[in-house]
């Protein structure tokens, strides 16, 4: 386990003064990357620019910029950006969000997400070698075709020189075409709900797909995997947090038939369990949704438990193929969030 690396999420609803604390004893213990969460809160940007000027050492990561938000070149020059204010530590994750938060916050139609991604990640690498962008692909043209607008957009490069020419980019995604294809272009997948003992179930056909067609210059993929972390006997009200984090994503994160995280539960082999989660959900019973979610499904995605616990959990994350341990402490206090993690680096150290 020791060449995992291990790093902390800030939820999009975190204190943000006392994130940046724990921030800064992360890095002081050794933690390799903290990542922002964006979804229809205050921008990723602003956050990860402020961590840029109060660490030193630790990697800097969008979780997630959606796709739709930005232009492409706009998340290229914000990426390079946030390289150059960190000296080369920003890691650029990005994915679709959902219809929900993408047309019902952003008021875009909610298109194509798939050969969205690819071509922003194509115009990425371009911007970032300062090659001219003369890009025509499929939903993203650039410049603008003529019939288009005006017909005066010309070629044009990065005015700076960023400080990488290749900035990791980790890709958000849970079905199987989306893995697919995140296991061929990405430098590093991010999963949700990751399940060590069913992954080959839910996605072990893609990620072999993917990886079939990878590029072997992107070198071995990331498989960075989320989850929330509290280390101590006392558990029941951490797994009660996560219990009612797994209800609102598998019941209300999308309607029936468009959400993606209720089709990969009902692809981890809970089919029943995830149809009722959703009704339930869906028609305000939220506290009946959250005691619906097979117990299996949270101890088996989480860090939460005694240290003999972790460590199992740890090593079967291990098994699995992940290599990034990122995680959520769900602790209320800092000297308890701080600890956790303490506790869990000392783990994966062993």
């Amino acid at each position: 386990m020791g060449g995992m690396r291990l790093g902390v999420v800030l939820d999009y609803a975190d204190d943000f003064a006392e994130a940046v604390e724990d921030v800064r004893e992360f890095e002081r213990m050794g933690v390799d990357v903290v990542g922002v969460a964006e979804a229809y809160s205050f921008d990723a940007v602003s956050r990860l620019g402020y961590l840029a000027a109060v660490t030193d050492r630790i990697a800097l990561a969008s979780s997630i910029f959606p796709v739709y938000s930005r232009t492409p070149a706009l998340i290229a020059m914000t990426s390079a950006g946030l390289d150059s204010v960190s000296g080369g530590r920003f890691e650029l994750g990005i994915g679709s969000s959902g219809p929900q938060v993408i047309e019902g916050f952003h008021g875009v139609p909610f298109t194509a997400p798939l050969g969205r991604i690819r071509d922003v990640v194509e115009i990425c690498r371009t911007v970032w070698r300062r090659e001219r962008l003369d890009y025509a692909g499929r939903y993203y043209s650039a410049p603008l075709p003529a019939d288009k607008g005006t017909g005066l957009g010309k070629p044009l490069k990065l005015i700076n020189e960023p400080v990488r020419s290749a900035i990791p980019i980790d890709i958000a995604a849970l079905t199987p075409r989306a893995v697919a294809q995140a296991a061929e272009i990405a430098d590093g997948w991010m999963p949700l709900f990751f399940h060590p003992e069913r992954v080959a179930q839910a996605w072990g056909e893609a990620l072999e797909a993917g990886k079939q067609v990878r590029d072997p210059a992107l070198g071995p993929l990331d498989v960075i995997v989320e989850m929330p972390l509290y280390v101590g006997d006392d558990s029941d009200e951490a797994f009660e947090f996560y219990r009612n984090r797994i209800a609102l994503y598998v019941g209300g994160m999308g309607a029936k038939g468009a959400n993606f995280y209720n089709d990969l539960v009902t692809r981890y082999g809970f089919a029943d369990e995830a149809a009722l989660v959703q009704e339930l959900y869906l028609t305000g019973r939220k506290s009946e949704a959250a005691q619906a979610i097979p117990e299996e499904l949270v101890r088996a995605t989480s860090l939460i438990g005694s240290e003999s616990i972790v460590r199992d959990r740890l090593a079967a994350f291990a098994a699995a193929g992940a290599t990034t341990i990122s995680v959520q402490p769900t602790a209320r206090t800092r000297e308890v969030r701080v600890e956790s993690v303490r506790a869990l680096r000392e783990l994966m150290a062993a």
